[in-house]
């Protein structure tokens, strides 16, 4: 009797299922948790090899885990028994539309490699984070991933056109239009993107580029507290016509503990400030973007000029503008590496949060209290993409106490919800937001979620135990 892993070896080639010390690797996720050991991981190279092993798969009750660049943050690659499908070698960069500002890539596509691609013809994709060396566009689209860039040019969702996707059941959904418009029935490209590959496994995908831009003007900004921020940020919005792409927030405790793990860093400021905010403005336009006799931009002129006048409103404590491309790399590495940063200590409690803008401020104040009531020696080195009201809370607890970490955990993200918030903002449910699901999620809206999976997926095959909790 012909076994999985020999079915699947005679769709996709011996040497592209791997078992055993060679599947090891998959069986980790980039935290290095164990996420349980897959039957298989099967490396398809076409849609239709996709396509057949789902008909595999369906017709034998085989679970399938769709996989990307295994950067997940909430166990949703977690396979245990499991066909783990990775999009590895589905990677091309098909075709690139300068005149339509779009091109068409492949699931397995690394983000730095579309980046790249993209900027021989002067566009940009951007979608941009701090894993995008590794991380690949089909598990950018299956979380709808957001990043620094969100607060100008939106979430991952935003960003695409199209896609094809292969169904639990084998069937391949060809939504690879270049359309901007297109009311032709329910928007399945929209229902497959966000679903964490529970209901299809998305193939490829037509993305919508921008314009690159000519010249940048970053800056470190210092501010009294959150609500001073966001004035900030709303007034710069008017000053430059809606050009900020990024207002990161970063506090004095993530500076030293991000000095901690990198030593020859440099502090953003002469002076130590308590809220600390990376901003960029970016311009498409040439005359805003040739530098003048003295070196200078118009743009970073531009911006000096905005910013000291918030000074003499009293909004804003200092500044630092970069005038160089090594001083602006600086600045952003010093936020990409909060991942890195966060793994200085363990334990680690952690939320992928979301609150409306205007709410910001108090929900940083409820955190405080939280910790304080808990565990007060407890470090917050909290940062956020404070333009669009993403907070990645992270705190290095002072005891090994699971239950103070639970407690901790819990009532941050119920304070979340209380201020008409998320308990999910950018990396997605997974295994590790299940419970949350079942606290927080409309009821109704859960049996409607429910209701399209069994609709799709009717032998519930394609990535079990994620997203939806158990009815």
């Amino acid at each position: 009797m012909q076994t999985i892993v020999d079915a699947l070896a005679s769709i996709v080639g011996t040497a592209h299922v791997l078992t055993g010390a060679d599947a090891a690797p998959y069986a980790v996720d980039w935290e290095e948790r164990p996420q349980g050991e897959p039957i298989a991981v099967a490396r398809p190279g076409t849609t239709a090899e996709v396509a057949a092993i789902m008909r595999l798969a369906n017709e034998t009750r085989t679970p399938v885990v769709p996989i990307s660049g295994n950067t997940s943050l909430a166990g949703g690659t977690a396979a245990k028994g499991a066909i783990l499908l990775s999009m590895a070698r589905m990677n091309a960069i098909r075709d690139i539309h300068p005149s339509a500002r779009t091109a068409v890539v492949e699931a397995g596509a690394i983000l730095s490699s579309i980046h790249d691609a993209v900027a021989e013809h002067g566009l940009i994709f951007p979608l941009f984070f701090g894993a995008r060396g590794s991380a690949m566009i089909g598990g950018a689209l299956s979380t709808n991933a957001g990043g620094s860039n969100v607060v100008r040019y939106g979430n991952t969702r935003d960003l695409c056109l199209g896609i094809e996707a292969v169904l639990p059941t084998g069937e391949v959904v060809d939504l690879m239009r270049k359309l901007h418009k297109d009311n032709s029935g329910y928007d399945l490209r929209h229902l497959l993107i966000g679903a964490e590959g529970t209901l299809g496994v998305i193939t490829a995908a037509v993305l919508k580029l921008h314009p690159a831009p000519l010249a940048h003007a970053t800056a470190m900004l210092a501010v009294e507290n959150v609500n001073d921020a966001l004035g900030l940020l709303n007034q710069l919005q008017r000053r430059t016509g809606g050009a900020v792409q990024a207002f990161e927030y970063m506090p004095r405790a993530y500076i030293d503990a991000h000095l901690e793990r990198f030593p020859d860093a440099r502090e953003p400021f002469s002076e130590s400030h308590a809220i600390n905010i990376l901003l960029e403005i970016a311009t498409t336009r040439p005359d805003e973007a040739q530098p003048g006799n003295d070196g200078q931009t118009p743009i970073a002129a531009h911006l000096e000029a905005a910013l000291g006048a918030l000074f003499e409103d009293g909004k804003l404590i200092d500044a630092v503008v970069a005038q160089n491309e090594t001083q602006r790399a600086e600045m952003w590495a010093r936020r990409e590496a909060a991942a890195e940063v966060c793994r200085l200590h363990d334990p680690i409690i952690v939320n992928d949060i979301a609150v409306p803008l205007d709410q910001m401020q108090t929900l940083l104040d409820q955190i405080a209290a939280i910790i304080a009531a808990h565990d007060p020696d407890a470090l917050d080195i909290t940062v956020g993409h404070l333009g669009d009201g993403n907070l990645h809370f992270s705190c290095w607890p002072s005891t090994e106490d699971t239950a103070v970490h639970d407690v901790i955990h819990s009532e941050v993200e119920q304070a979340t919800i209380d201020l008409g918030g998320s308990f999910s903002a950018e990396h997605g449910i997974g295994t590790h937001k299940r419970d949350s699901m079942t606290k927080h999620k409309n009821p109704g809206a859960l049996a409607a979620m429910r209701a399209i999976k069994t609709a799709l997926d009717p032998n519930g095959i394609l990535n079990p135990g994620k997203v939806l909790p158990d009815a």
